[in-house]
């Protein structure tokens, strides 16, 4: 069953790169094409995949430092994230559905769920207008700051030893990954919400991570194909993730492994509440200035 996941997953990233690279390849012949990722992104991509494979997230790091270098519209973040981050995280998958055990029915299910969510998630992210989603992001970033308060407080049900689901528990597990796969296209990270589901069902934490990790590895490439195809993302800084972040994931999980992630997690909450105070600021200002003009 893992072989068939592996070669299942091969397959999705396989077509997920046919798309993007004709989709990119339309947009440079078109003469909007801005040339390859700056250092500074190629760096972004390598150090949020660097901290996602050690289980910080990389989506709420990611949109601080894309506001902080004015880097990407607000409109076009979320695409940019999914379609970026892509990459990095099926290989991520790839690491950690191999090493550490699940019950594989859960895995798959909990799986589909999420893709399912993501389908739909981004068909409605993918048209909503900027200011919708400047409000959207700004309170998934609050929400991704209070999950990491969550974790540096050790506030997180502790769990439980069982690696499987089953009725009741398998039921909501299920309807929880939808949510969560939804959600995420958002920008609001999949790995601290599903910590906190696996281990309010009683089951092992360690088991969150083939889950969080496989589950984002296939709803992120069938979200970011619709982003992709209705060109609601920004590709010079999403091409900077991905090639950047493929290094940033094997320095990880195959040389430094484990990293004391206390410190790193203040400083990221605090970039982060700064960042939601500062898009939700612009859109009450963008807000104030339209109505000033329909005034006029």
């Amino acid at each position: 069953m893992k072989a068939i996941l592996f070669w299942a997953l091969g397959a999705l990233a396989a077509a997920y790169i046919g798309v993007w690279v004709a989709a990119a390849v339309r947009h440079r012949r078109s003469g909007a094409g801005d040339g390859w990722p700056t250092p500074l992104q190629l760096l972004i991509g390598l150090g949020t995949d660097f901290l996602d494979t050690l289980g910080i997230g990389n989506f709420a790091t990611t949109t601080s430092l894309f506001r902080l270098w004015r880097m990407v519209p607000d409109e076009l973040i979320p695409g940019t994230l999914n379609a970026g981050h892509t990459i990095p995280v099926i290989a991520e998958a790839f690491i950690y559905i191999a090493i550490i055990e699940v019950d594989i029915v859960t895995l798959v299910l909990m799986i589909a769920a999420s893709v399912v969510g993501a389908w739909f998630g981004a068909a409605v992210v993918a048209g909503l207008p900027r200011r919708t989603i400047q409000i959207g992001m700004g309170c998934a970033l609050i929400v991704a700051a209070a999950l990491m308060l969550m974790t540096q407080l050790d506030l997180f049900p502790r769990g439980g030893e069982t690696l499987n689901l089953g009725g009741v528990r398998l039921a909501v597990g299920l309807a929880g990954s939808l949510v969560l796969g939804a959600l995420m296209t958002l920008g609001i990270g999949f790995y601290a919400p599903c910590m906190i589901l696996v281990s309010l069902l009683g089951m092992n934490p360690k088991a969150a991570f083939p889950i969080m990790m496989g589950a984002c590895a296939f709803l992120m490439p069938v979200a970011s194909m619709r982003f992709v195809r209705r060109e609601r993302y920004s590709l010079r800084p999403s091409l900077g993730l991905t090639i950047g972040g493929i290094p940033g994931v094997l320095l990880a999980a195959y040389i430094v492994r484990s990293l004391s992630l206390g410190a790193v997690r203040w400083l990221v909450m605090a970039v982060v509440v700064y960042t939601a105070v500062a898009m939700l600021r612009t859109a009450a200002i963008e807000r104030r200035a339209v109505a000033a003009g329909v005034a006029e």
